[in-house]
């Protein structure tokens, strides 16, 4: 309905302009703003203060000429002047309720738009480190990054989703370590365990797996333990396998799947590495000192310059990343997101310096960042820090296992990304509307339930034309129907901020107006033509339960 109203103004503008009643001669952006108190209308906009100045007339002067040609639009009840020269729409019932009629057409495919339609995105998220499970911050990496795809797809991007591997460096090295004193029987009490060594269950399980000469199915990799625990690369090759496998599993049972995989050890296998350092030494933006290679990332921005090669060799981790992201610009895509945690707040400034010199026609603030913040969980009242078989952090598949994969998901969500969360086992737990996710999906339950006992009455399912939408009158209905209206300018707002939090919030409130009407309200009453209406108007909101309910990768059960 914003869109409707922020049409006729514009067609009044047009028209005003077109026969010299105002004679600027341009029109302004046009904002449609929701009033913070009911009483000042549903919509609101400041168009008369926006053209003021260019027609030489007070506000209030500009908005009494727009107020009468906007008054006779069928959809207002009342178009009037506010403070300086706003000017307030109350629409009229029957226009809202109207609204109600695209929604049950649209069905499935309500909420959505075409505003991406032709373009390109490529989403990079959760990218952990094969060598452990995956854990809590991964896990709500995963949940927002799959939800920012479901929300770029609603609004008609093209989205490839991408995880990229860093499975070479200094981790993966103390990985083989830990797997190869696995397999020779030294525990982590030992003198002789690696320094930085992995000491979770979970190393015992690949080191009896590889003894045993298993072969490792991961992604498009198959790979046979050689079973002799004095070949480090082949321990290393399989534990990155068995690791890989994991993770892939957790991220199936949590509903997130990938089109992409890309592998570090690809970049500098391939040479992508080293040409890209060529590159930037031919682009003069290099310098050697102190026997390391140096990138003056101060003339792109950082607060200074950065090592690009060790004295020993070895490249900086930031370095692979350039290299790529240059291969991610040089697949196509012309926008790139990259979901990971706050931790690698200190890469952003050094991959966009990089990029940037490498003069490859990469824009600035390319690519795009949302960084989640940390979470804590709790139990009981205390924080829970370590998982069985991790050891020394809580997994995903802890979460899944315990609370449910719903559950699990929704807590990740509910939060903007860039604030800290607390997930509260016992909370997520609940089978009661103090927790969050049960509160939505019962209302979406008991709106089957109804349906259910209509049918076993003799109500046939509602069908547009046959009802009578005057019937829906009551505060709480219009305060649903007006809510309905917003969900595809929520999702629109969501994609285009990064901001899937913003889904919960709005199934939030959809649900608590649900469940107020329902308790306010007989849906089946001894009014037949009225209880018809009720039931349309509930159909219109399990579909927009269930719609939600999906970009968030949620089910919609119909019985609890």
């Amino acid at each position: 309905m914003r869109n409707v109203v922020r049409e006729l103004v514009g067609k009044v503008l047009g028209e005003c302009m077109a026969d010299g009643t105002l004679q600027s001669g341009q029109l302004p952006a046009i904002v449609i703003e929701t009033p913070a108190h009911a009483e000042h209308g549903d919509f609101a906009t400041n168009v008369a203060m926006q053209l003021a100045k260019g027609e030489r007339k007070a506000p209030r002067a500009v908005a009494e000429i727009l107020v009468p040609r906007l008054a006779t639009a069928d959809i207002f009840g009342r178009v009037e002047i506010a403070g300086p020269g706003f000017i307030n729409f109350h629409l009229k019932d029957d226009a809202w309720r109207q609204t109600l009629l695209p929604l049950a057409a649209a069905g499935s495919e309500y909420g959505k738009s075409r505003s991406g339609v032709g373009k390109k995105v490529q989403v990079e998220f959760v990218s952990a480190n094969p060598t452990g499970p995956l854990h809590i911050g991964h896990g709500r990496g995963a949940a927002i990054g799959d939800t920012l795809c479901r929300l770029l797809a609603a609004t008609g991007w093209d989205v490839t989703r991408e995880f990229y591997y860093n499975d070479a460096g200094q981790q993966i090295s103390n990985l083989a370590l830990s797997v190869q004193a696995r397999c020779l029987g030294i525990e982590p009490d030992d003198p002789r365990w690696p320094a930085d060594g992995y000491q979770g269950d979970y190393i015992r399980d690949v080191a009896r797996s590889y003894l045993a000469r298993e072969t490792v199915d991961a992604d498009d990799q198959h790979v046979t333990a050689v079973g002799d625990p004095q070949d480090l690369d082949a321990i290393r090759r399989f534990a990155v396998a068995c690791l890989r496998r994991e993770q892939d599993q957790d991220l199936t049972a949590f509903d997130v799947h990938f089109d992409v995989y890309s592998l570090e050890s690809e970049l500098y296998s391939t040479g992508k590495v080293e040409g890209v350092v060529k590159r930037l030494v031919a682009k003069g933006h290099t310098y050697e000192q102190d026997g390391a290679l140096w990138l003056r990332t101060t003339d792109f921005g950082d607060d200074k310059d950065r090592v690009m090669r060790k004295a020993d060799g070895g490249y900086t981790y930031f370095v692979p990343d350039v290299a790529y992201h240059l291969g991610k610009w040089e697949r196509g895509f012309g926008r790139v997101i990259n979901e990971q945690g706050a931790d690698h707040h200190s890469t952003i400034t050094r991959v966009r310096a990089g990029l940037q010199a490498l003069d490859a026609g990469i824009p600035q603030g390319w690519p795009e960042y949302v960084l989640h913040q940390m979470v804590t969980v709790m139990r009981g009242g205390e924080e829970v820090k370590i998982s069985k078989r991790a050891g020394s952090y809580v997994t995903l598949r802890d979460l899944i296992d315990e609370v449910g994969r719903d559950a699990t998901r929704y807590f990740f969500v509910m939060r903007k990304p860039d604030s800290q969360l607390v997930f509260d086992i016992d909370l997520a737990k609940q089978q009661t509307l103090d927790n969050p996710v049960y509160y939505v999906q019962y209302a979406h339950a008991r709106i089957c339930s109804i349906f259910e006992n209509a049918a076993e009455k003799g109500y046939p399912s509602p069908e547009a034309e046959k009802v009578d939408l005057s019937r829906l009158s009551t505060a709480e209905e219009m305060a649903i129907i007006k809510l309905l209206d917003q969900f595809p300018e929520t999702v629109e707002g969501s994609a285009q901020n990064f901001e899937p939090h913003r889904i919960t919030y709005y199934l939030q409130e959809l649900a608590g107006q649900f469940h107020t009407f329902y308790n306010k309200n007989r849906v089946i009453t001894e009014d037949r033509e009225l209880t018809i209406a009720r039931l349309f108007l509930l159909h219109c909101i399990r579909q927009t339960l269930r719609n939600a309910l999906t970009i968030l990768g949620i089910s919609a059960p119909e019985k609890m």
